[in-house]
């Protein structure tokens, strides 16, 4: 069996974005463990329980640093699945979370675009 379980995020700083993602978002720190010259292996993940999680990696040269925010080419980079989209989407709102676009309804579900701390793009979507 084959899954996908970690994604790599160019983050400015650890710690701001464990921050962003914990306190904003609500997701579990998973792992955070010392490599050696600054390096962390710091995981986070939307449900404690298992699931894809986000490597958090922090810029170490410009090329990195130009690429925060806009890992994709200003697409949207991650899919954040909820079982309850109006709470969600107005506790994120509640939280400072800027939604760049209006709930709306597509056949597959309700979503709506949001950017995180870092210019990302994320899709907030209660599947049908």
């Amino acid at each position: 069996m084959r899954s996908l379980f970690l994604v790599t995020l160019v983050v400015p700083d650890y710690d701001r974005a464990i921050a962003w993602y914990r306190g904003v978002l609500g997701f579990t720190l998973a792992s955070d463990e010392p490599l050696g010259e600054g390096k962390r292996w710091v995981v986070m993940r939307p449900d404690a329980t298992g699931g894809a999680g986000l490597l958090l990696a922090k810029a170490s040269d410009a090329d990195e640093t130009a690429a925060i925010g806009n890992q994709t080419g200003g697409r949207v980079a991650f899919f954040l699945q909820t079982d309850d989209f109006a709470h969600d989407h107005a506790l994120y709102r509640s939280r400072g979370v800027e939604f760049i676009e209006e709930p709306r309804h597509e056949d597959y579900g309700t979503v709506a675009v949001f950017k995180d701390a870092f210019g990302n793009f994320w899709d907030l979507i209660e599947h049908r």
